[in-house]
């Protein structure tokens, strides 16, 4: 299961069976999961037959014919993976913490946290592709508007923001709009915005 701190909390389970007992537990907000998850710790029942804690999933695991579970969580960059493992036998998985099912979640942790971050960066090389784009667009009403209004490069993108920022508009589309009109019309409301 992955959480990154909101209310979604995706989960992947190798059998149909699995996937009631991690409901259960973010239903009821008890189990190895939850515990695991506040105690940022490996949780474990050797034998759920014998176990006191958590009886909702107690019960559906024993229904399921899970007798001994372990989960194991691992944090990195506000992302936490938690690796539950289950075993039809009492007392199988008391090494698992510290075994490949640790590497295992070690490698997945670090797989979601890179790819998280190639993501965004994929998100703001997009957005700088698009400022790039529409650079030349808010340079040419930049030039509009020093012309019309006297002013420097400064003063004249700072009335584009705030007709921007007014309007509710991007500032792309208002320097398009600029430029389209050639600053004819727009003599006016850019001198009140200038003040």
């Amino acid at each position: 299961m992955v959480s990154e701190g909101g209310p979604e909390r995706p989960a992947a389970v190798t059998h149909p069976d699995l996937a009631a007992l991690v409901s259960v537990q973010l239903r009821s907000g008890d189990g190895p999961i939850p515990a695991a998850l506040e105690r940022g710790e490996p949780v474990d029942s050797a034998d759920l037959l014998r176990e006191e804690r958590w009886p909702a999933y107690r019960a559906m695991a024993l229904d399921s014919g899970v007798r001994s579970s372990v989960t194991i969580p691992f944090r990195r960059s506000g992302l936490t993976v938690t690796l539950s493992l289950y075993s039809f036998r009492p007392g199988t998985l008391e090494d698992a913490p510290h075994g490949p099912a640790r590497a295992l979640g070690d490698l997945a942790v670090t797989c979601l946290v890179r790819d998280r971050s190639y993501r965004a960066a994929l998100t703001e090389l997009d957005q700088l592709g698009a400022a790039l784009r529409t650079r030349p667009v808010v340079d040419q009403a930049c030039g509009i508007v020093m012309h019309v209004l006297g002013c420097d490069a400064d003063a004249a993108f700072g009335v584009l923001r705030r007709v921007s920022q007014t309007t509710q508009r991007k500032l792309s589309d208002v320097a398009s709009a600029v430029v389209d009109k050639r600053g004819r019309g727009l003599e006016r409301e850019l001198v009140s915005l200038s003040n």
